[in-house]
C-alpha cells in the first residue's frame, strides 16, 4: 500500500508541472507607456505599428505553430544581436533590421514575417518588459491556445507566463499606437476568444 501511495504520490508531482504550462493571456490593466523611440518607428513605418483587424485571436493549427516556430528559428539565426548604439549610433532606435539589431528590430522582424505570411496585425503585437534589469522587447502573438511570445534570447516558442521576464506593456489590439500595462496571467478558458 505503501508502495502505490508513494507512486501515485511520485506521478502526480511529475503530472501537475505540465498542467501548470496550459495557455495563459495577459491580462491588461490600463493605459501603458510606450518607449519613446516607438512613435518616430511608427511615423515612418505605420505599417508595422499597426494592430488593426478583426482577428483578435489566431486559432493555432499544427501548421501555423510550424511557421511561429520556423520565424522565431530564421530571424534569430540570420539577424546577428547588436545594440542600436553599435549599429546606427543612438541609444534607442526602432527599425526593420537586414544583418543586426537589438531585441526591438528583431521583434519587429518577426511581426513583419508573419504578416507576410497572412497573419493578422491585430494579434502580433510588440510587448516591453525587463529581464536581469534590463529592458527587453519580444513579439507577443495572441492564440486560442494562449499568448505565445517570440524572442530573439531563444528558439523556442512559449506561452508569456513561462518566461523568466517581468513584463511592463504592450501594444493595444485594434489601436497599435496605444500602450496597455500588463497584469496577471489568466488561463485560456477564462478570456473571450476572437474571431
Amino acid at each position: 500500500m505503501k508502495r502505490d501511495v508513494a507512486l501515485i504520490a511520485f506521478l502526480l508531482s511529475v503530472a501537475c508541472p505540465f498542467a501548470a504550462q496550459a495557455g495563459t493571456t495577459m491580462e491588461t490593466r490600463g493605459k501603458g507607456f510606450a518607449p519613446p523611440a516607438f512613435y518616430s518607428f511608427c511615423s515612418r513605418q505605420p505599417g508595422l505599428c499597426s494592430t488593426a483587424g478583426g482577428t483578435k485571436v489566431v486559432t493555432l493549427r499544427s501548421g501555423l505553430s510550424a511557421q511561429l516556430k520556423q520565424v522565431n528559428r530564421s530571424v534569430n539565426s540570420r539577424i546577428t544581436e547588436l545594440s542600436d548604439r553599435a549599429v546606427v549610433g543612438k541609444d534607442d532606435d526602432w527599425r526593420v533590421p537586414t544583418v543586426s539589431g537589438d531585441c526591438e528590430d528583431i521583434a519587429i522582424l518577426k511581426k513583419l514575417e508573419l504578416m507576410k505570411r497572412g497573419w493578422p496585425a491585430s494579434a502580433l503585437l510588440l510587448t516591453v518588459a525587463s529581464y536581469r534589469g534590463e529592458g527587453h522587447t519580444v513579439l507577443t502573438v495572441r492564440t486560442n491556445e494562449g499568448d505565445l511570445v517570440l524572442d530573439n534570447l531563444t528558439n523556442s516558442v512559449r506561452d508569456w507566463s513561462s518566461t523568466p521576464y517581468s513584463y511592463f506593456a504592450r501594444q493595444a489590439q485594434g489601436n497599435g499606437r496605444r500602450w496597455e500595462r500588463i497584469g496577471a496571467a489568466k488561463p485560456v478558458g477564462t478570456t473571450a476568444t476572437g474571431t
